[in-house]
């Protein structure tokens, strides 16, 4: 989905971002070469960077608890 029509940042861009290291909205949009431009895309932005960074954490302590429980075994 478009995120940003301005720059046509799509949901699939800012997941990418932070799967690269992205950490901050002005990250997400170099990544893609740009910047925010009229400003209403960013609350966006941000909502999606915060789940992109959740499902990161989320799966790391998914890998953290699966490798435990190998060692464990």
């Amino acid at each position: 989905m478009v995120i940003c029509s301005c720059n046509r940042l799509t949901d699939k861009d800012v997941e990418s971002a932070v799967a690269s290291g992205a950490t901050r909205p002005r990250e997400i949009y170099a990544s893609k070469g740009c910047k925010a431009q009229c400003g209403n895309c960013v609350p966006g932005v941000v909502c999606l960077l915060r789940e992109a960074r959740m499902k990161q954490v989320q799966a790391g302590l998914i890998q953290q608890t699966a490798s435990v429980a190998a060692l464990s075994a």
